[in-house]
């Protein structure tokens, strides 16, 4: 999908970068449990290269978004399976490198044979075309969860720190919710209340419009 057809418009830099969005669906599993989930799966790029941000269930449905651009890494904005399950296929074809933040090794682990390419650092940038996107390491969800921040479209993928209504779950191993709740106090709420939230699931937000139930969301306990 284009991002006229994620829900709300999202800008295109002058150079033509642009987000667009593929939705699979596959298999959670956490804690001997398994969920049928749809995911989100974003990619920014132009006509000519793309990152990849998080690589959920399907990767020929990923493959095909992709075409023939170059692919300048895989971002995974954690550990669970349903945000990694198609890294090796993708890795296999396009030969980019998977990124994940050290922290969350214990949950790739679970699901993954082979190690990620590199590893996800707090403010580290990832240039496509004329934008830059920066990592914001937002523990909570899982210990190495990490967030995208693209100022030039005014854009977050948040994966699943933050969605439309409250944090993401805290309810199963390395996972916490007082930790959530600090990281996106502190590094998601501080950002332009203007800023769109494209989230690991479901409908997009925006700071703006979450920033205001902080208050219910430590009140209610997730």
């Amino acid at each position: 999908m284009s991002g006229d057809d994620i829900g709300t418009a999202v800008p295109t830099s002058p150079a033509g970068v642009r987000v667009e969005r593929v939705v699979t669906s596959g298999v959670f599993e956490l804690d001997g449990g398994s969920w049928e989930v749809e995911n989100n799966v974003w990619l920014l790029g132009d006509d000519d290269a793309v990152l990849v941000v998080d690589a959920a269930h399907d990767a020929r449905a990923v493959l095909d978004a992709i075409g023939s651009r170059h692919v300048v890494g895989i971002v995974c904005t954690h550990g669970h399976n349903d945000h990694v399950n198609a890294v090796s296929d993708l890795v296999a074809e396009t030969g980019a490198t998977t990124w994940l933040h050290p922290d969350d090794r214990v949950l790739w682990d679970m699901s993954q044979d082979e190690a990620p390419g590199g590893d996800l650092a707090d403010g580290q940038v990832f240039t496509v075309g004329d934008v830059e996107a920066r990592v914001l390491h937002t523990p909570g969800h899982a210990p190495g969860a990490c967030c995208l921040h693209v100022p030039a479209l005014g854009v977050l993928f948040s994966g699943d720190t933050l969605f439309r209504g409250g944090p993401g779950a805290t309810g199963r191993s390395h996972s916490d919710f007082p930790t959530i709740v600090a990281s996106i106090r502190e590094r998601l709420l501080t950002l332009p209340p203007e800023t769109l939230v494209l989230t690991g699931h479901g409908d997009p937000t925006t700071v703006g419009d979450e920033a205001p139930h902080l208050q219910e969301w430590l009140d209610r306990g997730h």
